[in-house]
């Protein structure tokens, strides 16, 4: 059928029967996502009737926040409304990660009393990307761990449970998140962490002083016990720990953790990942070190 036997539409017309306005159709049709079919003989756009059912997919693809570029690519098939939405609902998904960790970041702020300072800080770090957040964590274990005995084994167990933020974090997830970048970019704690994992070589006794629980588990149950550091009970808890080890090695590795914060910084990752923080272990951390500290002063008078 020719176009002279089509019904044409001018853009009020149009306008009337879709609920959009003339300036805006007008506006689409300039940038090329409504075309008209043809003109009029005093150049006015003519519109198919099938420019009605274009326009109301216009209009909704743009209601649901694609470009005209996208919406431009959909209506000369150039893509679908599939592809062009699977694009969009990644895109909305970051978007509202994004906007779940900011809101957890101002009620942290709210519970905190945060000052202007400090909430500048954290809604920095909390705009991180994914990437960014994780090349944090990288950019530490590098750092600490490069040329160390285990490092590959730390590395791996990082790939393995990796430092992030869930979909949906809590207030208490996004203050530990703040709080451990924080200290990770801080070069004094790095420095410290080195020393401390220097000292606490893979397979070593004081390595475990950190990172396995029968230590504090041995160490609580002698405190829950009544028994003093610097009694002969402590000296049978401290051989049952280490055996032979050699006890001023051993006091030294454990005062590297202490100094480094390192019952912080493992708390601080347990809550990260979504675990409750637990009891902390400083308490028994300090009784094993004056233990040892008795060990070896009775070893040296004597």
């Amino acid at each position: 059928m020719s176009d002279e036997h089509t019904e044409c539409l001018t853009i009020g017309q149009l306008a009337e029967r879709t609920d959009v306005s003339v300036r805006t159709i007008r506006y689409w049709s300039d940038v090329g996502v409504l075309t008209p079919l043809r003109r009029s003989e005093g150049g006015y756009r003519l519109y198919g009737a099938e420019a009605v059912a274009r326009l109301e997919l216009i209009r909704t693809l743009r209601e649901l926040g694609l470009s005209l570029d996208e919406v431009s690519r959909v209506v000369r098939s150039e893509a679908t409304v599939a592809e062009v939405a699977a694009t969009h609902v990644a895109a909305l998904d970051a978007r509202i990660r994004a906007l779940k960790v900011g809101r957890a970041v101002l009620a942290t702020v709210a519970e905190r009393g945060s000052t202007a300072e400090e909430t500048a800080l954290m809604n920095r770090l909390a705009r991180l990307s994914v990437a960014e957040r994780r090349n944090i964590i990288e950019d530490f274990m590098k750092e600490v761990s490069d040329g160390l005995e285990g490092a590959e084994d730390m590395r791996e167990g990082l790939r393995r449970r990796p430092v992030e933020l869930p979909d949906d974090p809590t207030t208490e997830q996004v203050d530990a998140w703040l709080q451990l970048a924080e200290l990770m970019q801080d070069g004094e704690f790095r420095s410290l962490m080195r020393r401390m994992l220097e000292l606490n070589p893979k397979g070593s006794p004081g390595g475990s002083i950190w990172f396995t629980l029968h230590v504090v588990e041995a160490v609580r149950e002698a405190r829950e016990s009544d028994v003093e550091p610097d009694g002969a009970g402590a000296s049978a808890v401290l051989e049952r720990l280490f055996r032979d080890a050699d006890r001023v090695a051993v006091l030294e590795s454990l005062e590297a953790g202490l100094e480094a914060g390192a019952e912080r910084y493992r708390q601080l990752l347990r809550v990260v990942r979504g675990h409750p923080a637990g009891p902390s272990r400083d308490a028994d951390h300090e009784w094993l070190a004056q233990a040892l500290r008795a060990e070896i002063q009775r070893a040296t008078v004597s």
